[in-house]
């Protein structure tokens, strides 16, 4: 699958520039304690932090490629910065109508909520995090409200799939109408993919991040446990970051940086956990494949049989699948390489429905 792409929202001067800065570790958004500092959509594609491609890369270098360290390819995720968002923008108010449009492109919407307590920055109406939730929430049902009544009903229709998708627009109506949102109101595989080309923003999966004060991760767990429940959501779907430290970090070398995060009791940067939570909503792996040329990470979605992930390196192979050589990447490691795995037993033939584990090691058959 291409780049994973996140789309950082939140009303004006909640930190998401900031953050989204911090995050790309370069000056990329026009950062500014006003409304509308961003005004077009700035996109970031960084890696995916992954230490297993380091750890194939010296497995190669030692068996296969007489000491030199192949490239490494991670996977990557597009961040896109999308411009500040106010109360009407679904009726076009402030930039509402370019955050509408950059909005639907996305996988899954990151919602920067202001949780820190510096009063110096001006605050956008909102008084609270769930306060900032409520009016972006409200603003995407509507938007979703005006395609839905845009839908014609069709005349003398009798098929199965244009009646299905009918039903499924008519609980939209109502749904949405009552204020809920159309992730919520969609209740099925069958239902989502019935509307899937009316690009609902709705629909599309959130995660809720809240902007706070450097001080209080000693507390983590109990706060987004607070935050989610303010919320009404799962705490899987909350995550504390805070800006600040984000921005510290983008300054610091990477020992710099590990010594900093030990010093506040954290184990990693946001970055990390920001693209951690965002595979598992999306519900992402990546399987890596590991030779002379390169050593890389693919992503797909959890759930992915052989011959999709096959898919994932070239649409072809999935035409032209005959087997994977799949090894955990335990195995591969202590095996020294595929050579040891086949040797030892370690490697398997597997074919088009083996459902891929994440961190497999593969290597495709293809068919000419």
């Amino acid at each position: 699958m291409s780049s994973l792409s996140v789309g950082i929202v939140g009303l004006p001067n909640v930190g998401k520039s900031t953050l989204f800065n911090a995050l790309l570790k370069k000056q990329v958004a026009l950062s500014a304690n006003y409304p509308f500092a961003t005004i077009e959509p700035n996109v970031g594609i960084v890696p995916v932090p992954d230490p297993r491609l380091d750890q194939l890369a010296h497995v190669i270098a030692t068996t296969e490629s007489k000491g030199v360290l192949p490239p490494l390819v991670p996977a990557t995720v597009s961040f896109v910065d999308i411009a500040g968002l106010v109360k009407g923008a679904s009726q076009g108010e402030g930039l509402g109508n370019q955050f509408l449009s950059h909005i639907r492109e996305v996988a899954v919407i990151a919602h920067v909520l202001r949780a820190f307590s510096d009063e110096d920055i001006i605050r956008a109406g909102a008084v609270s995090p769930k306060d900032d939730a409520i009016v972006i929430e409200t603003e995407l049902q509507l938007a979703d409200m005006a395609t839905i009544e845009k839908q014609k009903q069709p005349k003398g229709a009798s098929e199965k799939s244009v009646l299905l998708r009918w039903g499924v627009i008519e609980k939209l109506r109502y749904g949405l109408n009552s204020g809920i949102s159309a992730r919520t109101i969609l209740s099925s595989d069958e239902e989502r993919e019935a509307v899937r080309d009316l690009q609902l923003l709705t629909a599309k999966p959130i995660m809720y991040i809240l902007n706070v004060d450097e001080t209080v991760f000693e507390d983590e767990s109990v706060l987004v446990a607070k935050y989610a429940q303010e919320l009404g959501v799962s705490p899987e779907n909350c995550l504390l970051i805070s800006a600040k430290i984000e921005s510290e970090l983008a300054g610091l070398s990477e020992q710099e940086q590990k010594e900093y995060l030990s010093a506040l009791g954290l184990k990693e940067g946001g970055l990390e956990r920001l693209i951690r939570l965002a595979y598992q909503t999306l519900q992402l792996q990546s399987f890596l494949t590991a030779g002379e040329k390169e050593v890389r990470a693919w992503t797909i979605a959890v759930g992915a049989t052989a011959v999709e992930a096959s898919g994932a390196i070239h649409t072809d192979f999935m035409k032209k699948f005959i087997r994977a050589n799949i090894a955990s990447l335990e195995d591969f490691i202590a095996c020294g390489g595929w050579k040891g795995a086949r040797e030892q037993g370690k490697m398997r033939q597997e074919g088009r429905d083996y459902v891929m584990q994440d961190g497999d090691v593969v290597e495709f058959l293809i068919g000419s």
